[in-house]
């Protein structure tokens, strides 16, 4: 693949867990982008052999300096050239983020264009699942440097420092967020028995919903990030890019739930990231209007 060609697929640094089995964290992030076209450069963060919502197990972080170390070779790769997007993920410890940020840095140095996607994977329903001093970093590091954030409803509550009862009240905790788009999942529906994405930028607000599956595996955010991305960087608008996203997302979790599959069978269902049939309903909301910051 060559970066000087204009039709050559660009380039995407995944940084993100990697899990020896499942499809959560970069094991569903690069599936998704590769099957999609799009080479990925794939860092991990911490090193698990399955996802510890399954159970106990070991956990390998890289120690700081080798991580630092990796991510500043990358910086200065003669093929940094080939990057149009970087997407970090899961950080195995706070100290992870400012070597996240140089790097994004130093590609949008490169690459005037490049997009950063954040997805801040720090918690659920049940609260953080990160030490706060790691989800602390990713707030107050990663979300203000993002071009895109994708936080789940609950994730978006702890940065916010406050409950979001309702849709009215993530759109205004979303758009303070820091960056100019977020994709919040998770977020509140107005179809029963439903949830939905939330999707503001500058001059829109718009929900994709669809119907609630009961004890859903684990990985449906990072798929959700690595798709959206994929659409955006091949060009969909964002209203395109939001309905073929959640589609395709709910088609897999869907078919993996009826086949009783503990983790998202990826493999299996690979057509549905590019031709996605599930319906969504899309609703444009009212944008109350962004109080941009200086």
């Amino acid at each position: 693949m060559s970066a000087d060609k204009p039709d050559a697929p660009r380039a995407v640094i995944v940084i993100s867990s990697h899990v020896a089995r499942g499809s959560v964290g970069n094991r569903a992030a690069v599936f998704a982008l590769e099957t999609l076209g799009f080479p990925v450069w794939a860092v991990p963060t911490v090193i698990l052999p399955w996802h510890p919502g399954h159970g106990r197990a070991t956990r390998i972080v890289p120690p700081l300096d080798q991580f630092q170390a990796l991510m500043a070779d990358l910086e200065r790769a003669p093929w940094l050239g080939e990057v149009g997007a970087v997407l970090s993920g899961y950080l195995g410890e706070a100290g992870q983020a400012e070597a996240v940020a140089s790097l994004v840095a130093a590609v949008k140095a490169r690459t005037s264009d490049a997009v950063y996607i954040c997805d801040p994977v720090m918690g659920d329903s049940g609260g953080l699942y990160v030490p706060e001093p790691t989800a602390a970093a990713m707030r107050d590091r990663l979300m203000p440097i993002a071009d895109i954030a994708t936080p789940n409803r609950y994730e978006l509550e702890w940065m916010a420092g406050a409950p979001l009862p309702d849709l009215k009240s993530v759109i205004a905790a979303a758009l303070h967020a820091g960056p100019s788009t977020m994709l919040v999942t998770s977020a509140q529906s107005m179809m029963i028995g439903g949830t939905g994405n939330l999707l503001l930028d500058g001059t829109q607000a718009l929900l994709a919903e669809h119907r609630l599956i009961d004890r859903p595996p684990n990985g449906l955010g990072d798929l959700t990030a690595a798709v959206y991305l994929a659409r955006i960087l091949s060009g969909q608008p964002p209203i395109k890019a939001l309905q073929s996203t959640t589609a395709a997302v709910y088609e897999i979790l869907a078919r993996t739930a009826k086949r009783g599959g503990d983790e998202l069978q990826l493999e299996t269902d690979a057509q549905s990231l590019s031709h996605p049939m599930a319906m969504v309903q899309l609703r444009h909301l009212t944008h109350p209007g962004r109080d941009r910051r200086a």
